[in-house]
């Protein structure tokens, strides 16, 4: 049986998209237990508080909250444990690099399954300001009403 090679999000952080500038993104794979996969399968899983640090060259991802699994009974874990992401040394060189300069933080975008395997989406991003994010939502209002007009004309 070949497995499914679609990345259809499984989970998404839009307020990150919001609140930071993204300037480069990794794909990482999440090292979980078995109770963990079959929440995610089931999309019971929220990023929006979520964080990764790097610590003695090894990737963490704290504060995503990952749902108990309903028939899971012991085999359940804390639900806001850190779990350890799976990089390669010279991605986490690169990131431990970036993250040393000021305002700049790591965080996971969107969760989705690649041939089977869960994977977050992890982005370098720096906060936005206020001003910032007003002129975000002015270019998203002017891009649908552009994409209503068009709609009219096309008709």
């Amino acid at each position: 049986m070949v497995k499914n090679t679609e990345d259809k999000p499984l989970a998404q952080n839009k307020k990150a998209r919001h609140d930071y500038e993204i300037f480069e993104t990794f794909e990482a794979g999440i090292v979980l237990t078995g109770t963990e996969i079959k929440s995610i399968r089931q999309s019971k899983i929220q990023l929006r508080d979520g964080f990764a640090r790097v610590k003695n060259g090894e990737v963490w991802l704290a504060n995503v909250h990952i749902a108990p699994f309903e028939q899971g009974n012991i085999f359940n874990v804390d639900e806001l444990r850190t779990r350890k992401l799976l990089l390669k040394k010279v991605e986490i060189a690169k990131i431990e690099k970036a993250l040393t300069g000021s305002g700049i933080t790591f965080v996971p975008l969107k969760v989705y399954l690649k041939n089977g395997f869960a994977k977050v989406l992890m982005g370098l991003a720096r906060g936005k300001k206020e001003f910032d994010k007003r002129e975000t939502i002015k270019r998203r209002e002017q891009n649908k009403d552009i994409a209503r007009q068009l709609k009219v004309y096309n008709r």
